[in-house]
């Protein structure tokens, strides 16, 4: 819960930055403007952006009988993000100008799609894994009916929940290319500055983030004490099960805003492609029309095929490092407790060796699926050739994105319709139903703490490796 919190969405926010950064000049120059417009654009909005998320913060105060600890968390993060826009539209307005191609109100119009997508990526995301909605209450009450179907149940929410965002992320794309006019280059900077929205606020969504474990390691602490009963015991239950969610949608924000990047980092691989081979571009052609990836063509089919695959194999790693770690975990539990010296209060546990096999295995079960990421862009490029990379690159992005949405919100789902049960529906704790939702929980946690995250560096890493 403590480790690495945060860590893909610092790694989104820089390379939203960065991609917004290095296309910025091309653009304003397509337009005859001064580049440097184009450069400095970017970190004047970030940094409204953190300005806001602090008044943002601060916004998150719960009113006199509010128990739904989300509605003052969203509250906070409208806060940040209409601060984000009204400070970005006044940038955008007297530092850019409107005297080259309307630019202005272009680099505000991409921004503002942005933080828009980021509010709709919020409430998809609390809808398929919060306890008030639908899906973790049909989780809930397959439960009922035993681990199988609540499986079953959140297996099938978490695949419908990641249609709906690369909807959402596709619509936001093709509305910034839309405003960007028919010039690509300055298209490609409106669609960096897309993503660099979505993330503009990231100060809450960080706080979003950690409230999840602070919620949860509080709601364990208070369960293991053995002093918190009744109400105090259904607030904990409450809280955990929002930190569920906000985890969740912290989660989709860094996919969501990956994927945004990664046009942008397309972008940038078929210029490298453009200037290592001059050749392919004739004199006066626009060189995306130029260079073109035809998967009709055998050897980039291959590409896409292998591409595809990538987020799966990656998947199966680490869920498979977690079940073996998990199992040497038990043995060891199991060893100690052999004798019933624990449980009759007599000998204290130690908790040395289990912490040893974890750290150990975090940092051993790694190599493997760090290997798969770096070698891979280039066995195929340098064994096959450029265009069926770019061909592997869009197939990873895109199952990369399904995958990973599919598994943090299904894992937050099964995980909330523990709680749900746990919070005296379905038969309350202890029931049939509350055990199969624990086995839920616990197929999903590996999901949505180690699978689901980690696709996001994945699809940066082999877009740059590639680059």
């Amino acid at each position: 819960d403590c480790a690495g919190m945060a860590a893909d969405l610092f790694e989104s926010y820089e390379v939203t930055l960065v991609a917004s950064i290095i296309l910025g000049v091309a653009a304003f120059n397509s337009i005859g403007a001064n580049p440097a417009l184009g450069l400095i654009f970017p970190l004047a909005a970030r940094a409204i952006g953190v300005i806001a998320s602090i008044f943002g913060v601060f916004a998150v105060k719960a009113k006199e009988g509010e128990t739904n600890a989300l509605k003052p968390i969203n509250r906070g993060f409208l806060v940040a993000g209409s601060l984000t826009l009204v400070g970005t539209l006044l940038v955008a307005l007297l530092y850019v100008g409107n005297d080259f191609d309307n630019a202005g109100w272009k680099c505000f119009g991409a921004v503002a799609i942005g933080l828009v997508l980021a509010q709709l990526i919020s409430r998809l995301t609390e809808y398929y894994t919060g306890t008030h909605y639908k899906p973790v209450k049909e989780i809930a009450e397959s439960s009922e009916t035993g681990p199988a179907t609540a499986i079953l149940a959140g297996t099938a929410s978490g695949m419908e929940s990641s249609v709906y965002a690369v909807l959402a992320i596709a619509i936001a794309i093709g509305v910034a290319l839309s405003i960007g006019g028919g010039n690509l280059q300055f298209s490609f900077y409106l669609v960096a500055l897309t993503g660099m929205g979505m993330l503009a606020t990231t100060g809450v969504i960080v706080s979003e983030d950690t409230f999840g474990p602070v919620s949860d390691n509080a709601a364990g602490i208070a369960e293991m004490s053995g002093e918190f009963h009744g109400e105090a015991e259904r607030i904990m239950v409450s809280l955990d099960a929002v930190g569920n969610t906000t985890k969740a949608v912290t989660k989709g924000f860094a996919i969501g805003s990956a994927v945004i990047a990664a046009v942008a980092l397309f972008a940038s691989f078929i210029e490298v492609i453009a200037g290592e081979l001059p050749e392919l571009v004739p004199p006066g052609e626009n060189l995306f029309s130029a260079i073109q990836i035809n998967v009709a063509d055998p050897k980039t089919f291959i590409g896409l095929l292998i591409g595809g695959s990538i987020a799966f194999m990656f998947s199966s790693l680490a869920i498979r490092a977690v079940g073996r770690t998990a199992g040497t975990v038990v043995q060891e539990v199991r060893r100690q407790f052999a004798d019933g010296k624990i449980m009759a209060g007599t000998k204290r546990p130690d908790y040395g060796p289990v912490i040893d096999i974890c750290t150990t295995a975090s940092l051993r079960e790694l190599a493997t699926p760090a290997l798969l990421a770096v070698l891979t862009p280039a066995i195929i490029g340098f064994g096959i050739n450029f265009y069926a990379l770019g061909a592997f690159l869009a197939a990873t992005i895109l199952t990369g994105q399904l995958m990973a949405n599919y598994q943090n919100n299904a894992g937050g789902a099964w995980d909330n319709a523990k709680k749900y049960i746990e919070d005296g529906f379905e038969g309350g704790k202890g029931s049939d139903a509350h055990k199969a939702a624990v086995i839920g929980d616990t197929v999903g946690d590996p999901f949505k703490d180690t699978a689901g995250p980690a696709l996001n560096p994945l699809i940066k890493v082999m877009n740059l490796v590639s680059v």
